[in-house]
């Protein structure tokens, strides 16, 4: 366990150095508008991402947002680790709004001090798909709050990652069913 913490730590770790010079080039990443919280909250289903190290070859994943008794918000990442038959694992986290964002800028911690950023980009206005991306554009989720997802809708919202600047190639679906 404490291997499997150090490793998680080092590429938060890494993930949070930032933009390369390249990635300055780029206009920042444009967030939703006016994230309702209360309709926000609740759970998404993976989609699709751009994974990263402890998100390759989980299956079945989702996440659960809600508000904690300490105000901040609670992030809860389920997946099955390297296909179906393995257990469910659950990986909590927190949150936090960043001020003036409208709700759409959150920092996130699995390991305090460790905290990265996690832009929401998109949100159909029924809240039913979101979008959530990153600032150097290396990592990205296509969340709905249904596990299927038709080939049509799901193309349609890469798209709106292509108009933010990103590769869209690197994009996974995650498989919600065996």
């Amino acid at each position: 366990m404490a291997l499997l913490r150090r490793r998680l730590m080092a590429g938060l770790s890494a993930l949070m150095t930032g933009c390369t010079a390249a990635d300055m080039t780029r206009p920042p990443l444009v967030l939703a508008k006016d994230v309702d919280l209360e309709r926000y909250f609740g759970r998404w289903y993976i989609i699709a991402n751009i994974p990263y190290f402890a998100e390759r070859g989980n299956v079945g994943a989702y996440v659960e947002y809600a508000r904690r008794p300490d105000g901040q918000i609670a992030d809860v990442y389920y997946a099955h680790e390297n296909g179906f038959q393995s257990a469910l694992t659950r990986r909590e986290g927190r949150a936090y709004v960043s001020p003036g964002s409208q709700n759409a800028l959150w920092r996130v911690t699995f390991f305090w001090p460790v905290y990265v950023s996690y832009p929401i980009i998109y949100v159909d206005e029924n809240y039913q798909t979101a979008l959530i991306g990153y600032p150097d554009r290396s990592l990205g989720w296509v969340f709905s709050r249904d596990p299927d997802m038709d080939e049509a809708a799901y193309r349609s919202l890469l798209v709106k990652f292509s108009e933010q600047g990103y590769d869209i190639s690197g994009f996974r679906r995650v498989p919600q069913r065996p």
